[in-house]
């Protein structure tokens, strides 16, 4: 048997993403996955960021079944993600067809207004309520919401199946230190505190709750607009080509529920998923293992000794700080004490 076979996951912003790649690594894992989106086959498909048409088909049905495919069970579910009456009526369905629920993946996240450019990473009173309103609306108050309707039926799985259900709340980085707007690291931190403070309530129910960090994740919206040409500018010059995939989150989630001791000692805690990586030892799709944010093996390479500031060095130095900033840079995380300390330093191009 798989190791997550008979178990049972609701995943929201599935049709995509970090989302879609969280629920493809549960369906390999042998899990029953319900993957809710507004993008249907029936109706309403996004168009809010631009993908490539190689991408194919981004719909909660394609995600079930690629799911399926995978060896897990895939059940589309089209809703509004951020609706909780829609989000009630998913686990009320999942309470009558499956009678459990082992792993909810709040993923849903709205596109934020003037992405493609640097205007993203504007002055927060430059950038008005759009901002606020679509970092806190269907991001924070959609998990909010997934985590207030679906918490009965985890404390019922608990009690009934021996098990310790966990609550996955998707945050990032930007809890911890500034990233992108203001919008957007309230919107983060307020993630974090939502798994802490769960936690000190469910803790008692034998229910867990982990707020997962990716890193810079390859999306299909990421990478068009790279191809674009709008990436460095949206994102403060970041490296997408050593990017993670959205299947590494997904595998992070599988080894944390593979490891129930784990989640109970850390729960209300947030976890990166390349340091999980380290510790449960597994890779990404393409067997790469990306250093965490925090690690002097990516900010060294982003923000110290970038092509453009070695281009600046005089010629004896650069092939130095190059073999150091490639092969000599330890894998040392920063305490979180010194990395939440303030914003990066500005990337040059």
């Amino acid at each position: 048997l798989k190791p997550l076979t008979g178990r049972v996951a609701l995943v929201t912003g599935a049709s995509r993403g970090i989302g879609k790649g969280i629920a493809l690594e549960l369906g390999a894992a042998g899990a029953t996955v319900y993957c809710a989106a507004r993008s249907s086959r029936g109706g309403f498909v996004s168009d809010d960021r631009p993908v490539a048409a190689s991408v194919g088909e981004l719909t909660v049905e394609q995600t079930a079944e690629d799911v399926t495919s995978q060896g897990g069970k895939g059940i589309p579910v089209p809703c509004d993600c951020a609706d909780e009456d829609a989000i009630e009526e998913i686990i009320a369905r999942i309470r009558s067809d499956e009678g459990r629920l082992d792993v909810i993946v709040p993923s849903a996240f709205a596109t934020p207004p003037k992405l493609a450019d640097a205007a993203f990473r504007d002055d927060f009173w430059k950038q008005g309520m759009e901002m606020w309103d679509c970092c806190h609306g269907v991001g924070l108050r959609g998990t909010y919401a997934t985590l207030l309707k679906s918490t009965p039926l985890l404390i019922e799985t608990a009690q009934k199946y021996d098990v310790r259900p966990l609550a996955c709340l998707i945050s990032s980085f930007g809890g911890q230190a500034y990233t992108f707007n203001v919008a957007y690291g309230v919107g983060k931190a307020a993630t974090d505190r939502l798994a802490r403070d769960a936690s000190a309530q469910l803790s008692k129910h034998d229910v867990d709750t982990i707020s997962l960090y990716p890193g810079v994740v390859a999306t299909e919206g990421n990478m068009e607009m790279d191809e674009r040409g709008e990436w460095a500018a949206a994102s403060g010059g970041l490296d997408l080509a050593k990017a993670e995939t959205p299947r590494f989150s997904g595998r992070a989630l599988v080894a944390l529920l593979t490891n129930p001791e784990y989640c109970s000692e850390n729960s209300g805690s947030y976890q990166v998923v390349s340091e999980l990586a380290s510790q449960f030892d597994f890779t990404d799709v393409d067997g790469r293992r990306a250093p965490s944010i925090r690690s002097l093996q990516y900010l060294v390479p982003n923000f110290l000794l970038t092509d453009a500031k070695i281009a600046e060095m005089p010629a004896w130095q650069r092939g130095l700080a190059t073999k150091f900033r490639d092969e000599w840079t330890p894998d040392y995380l920063l305490p979180w004490s010194v990395f939440s300390g303030g914003p990066p330093p500005e990337q040059t191009s």
